[in-house]
Parts: structure tokens; sequence; C-alpha cells
């Protein structure tokens, strides 16, 4: 399945009339304002996404920031968002899909097809001069039907013993642990190698051609036939990296907990400094 969209597709889809749901996934770390931004202006016939309580279930500390929403909670949300069994789907945000891609990663873990990541997201579909809709929009209830376990996921006791490449998609400042603003422990998994999501970008907030992304990947240690798992700060940005994987045609499983959850057990090794740090091309 492809992973992205880009604004000309998707507008020969609407001027075709083909059915599309279009989900606006507002968020960024620090900023609770999203549905404000969306409600300013958006994609035309786009629903919010709320990512901390749809895309997001509750648990303790030690299940991370952002542990994966309940499967029942989950169908009753994708239903609100008007999915029925069939759609297309696209998802998008203003801040180079970091957001959208946990919408993305999180309906194909559900067993939805014919998902797609906007390429360039909101920014693009500006740039393109095309119209924006204000206020809010809601949809009629769809029918899809959701089941768990479509993509690969693993837990913190397999996150420790990955045999394969696990990566690191924060910031390289938090893996290295010069910084740490949200959780409560600095550093990252031992072992990890650092692979910041940005890396996966363009200038314009596009994600890179497939060719250069399997480069960046191999020069990180990934090949045909890599067991890769990925892991960020609580299992969203990771999506991302999941989907530039996927687009350079590589495979990967979700650490959802991800470095919230590792943190918030004392029992855990944390490794600072360079370690498996590798220098990109």
């Amino acid at each position: 399945m492809t992973v992205l969209m880009d604004v000309a597709e998707l507008q020969e889809r609407r001027a075709a009339g083909l059915r599309t749901v279009l989900l606006d996934v507002r968020w960024a770390l620090g900023d609770p304002d999203g549905r404000a931004h969306y409600a300013a202006g958006h994609i035309p016939g786009a629903v919010f996404v709320d990512l901390e309580t749809e895309l997001a279930g509750h648990g303790e500390p030690r299940d991370g920031r952002h542990p994966l929403p309940a499967e029942p909670d989950f169908a009753e949300t994708v239903r609100r968002w008007g999915l029925r069994t069939g759609d297309t789907v696209v998802a998008y945000d203003d801040a180079g899909a970091a957001a959208a891609a946990r919408a993305w990663w999180l309906l194909g873990y559900a067993g939805i097809d014919n998902v797609h990541l906007l390429d360039g997201g909101l920014a693009a579909w500006r740039a393109a001069r095309l119209p924006l809709a204000q206020g809010e929009e809601t949809a009629e209830p769809g029918d899809a039907v959701v089941h768990y376990g479509a993509r690969a996921t693993v837990d913190t006791e397999g996150a420790a013993r990955w045999p394969g490449i696990l990566l690191d998609a924060r910031a390289g400042e938090r893996y290295r642990g010069e910084t740490e603003p949200v959780d409560p422990r600095a550093g990252h998994i031992p072992g990890a190698v650092s692979a910041p999501t940005a890396g996966n970008l363009a200038q314009d907030a596009t994600f890179l051609p497939a060719e250069e992304l399997r480069a960046r990947f191999a020069a990180l240690g990934v090949r045909e036939g890599s067991e890769v798992a990925v892991y960020c700060g609580s299992g969203v940005t990771a999506a991302h990296e999941i989907a530039a994987l996927e687009i350079a045609g590589f495979p990967a499983a979700l650490y959802p907990g991800s470095w919230s959850a590792w943190s918030n057990r004392p029992e855990r090794p944390v490794e600072t400094g360079a370690g498996g740090d590798r220098v990109e091309p």
C-alpha cells in the first residue's frame, strides 16, 4: 500500500467525486490548541482528530504517555470519524506528518487499508493556493471494523531483547541525554541507534524520495531482511519513522510505550552520550 498521497492526487479524487475521509491531526508537544488551529483553517471536509483522547489511551506512567487506545474505544472513534468499510483515508497535520503518522499507523494496526499521509500536509495545500474551511465539521457515523494486530509491535521486554536494529526517532540531544523536557530520565535504550525523524523530510516538509530514505537507513545499518523496531518519546513520532521506513521498503515494529515507558521503569538501564549514534551521509 502506498504510504503517501500528494495534493494533486487528493484534488483529482475530490474532483472525480471519489469518497475520501480526511483526518486533521493537528497536535504538537506543548501545544494544546490543535482544535483551535483546525477551526481557524482546515482542508474542506476534514474532521478533527484529537491525538490525546482519540489516538491514545490512559494508563500508569510505566505504560508511557500515549499508550494505544483500547480496541473497542478506537472502533467507536473511527466510526465517529465517518469511516466505512473500504474507504480511502488521508491524514495530515501542519508539522511534516509528525502527528498524522500516528493516525496512519494506528489505522493500519487496526486492519484498515487504504490509509495515506498527505505529503507536505497543510503547508502543501496552502502552497497550492487551495481553499480552507473554518469551524468544526462532523461526519455521518461509519461502519468500519477494527481488529488490532495488523502491524508489528514490541513491548518493553521486547525492546530490551530486540535482536535487530532499534532506532530512536527523537532529536539527537534527547537521545544523547543532553536534555529531557518531559520524561523522568534522560538518555536512550542501550544499543539503540539515533535516527531523528527530521532526517526523513525535505525542506518543504515532504518526505524524501524512497531511494534517499533507503540510503539514509542503510547508513544506520538497516539492510534487506533486517529486524527493525522504532521508539521515540511516547510512540507518536516513531510512527513517522515507520512510515519513512515503509516508503524505503523496510518493515518495522513500533514500541508504543517508547522512552516515556522505559524511563519510568527504574529497573531498566539507560545509556547517555553518542553510543550507537552513527553519522549519516
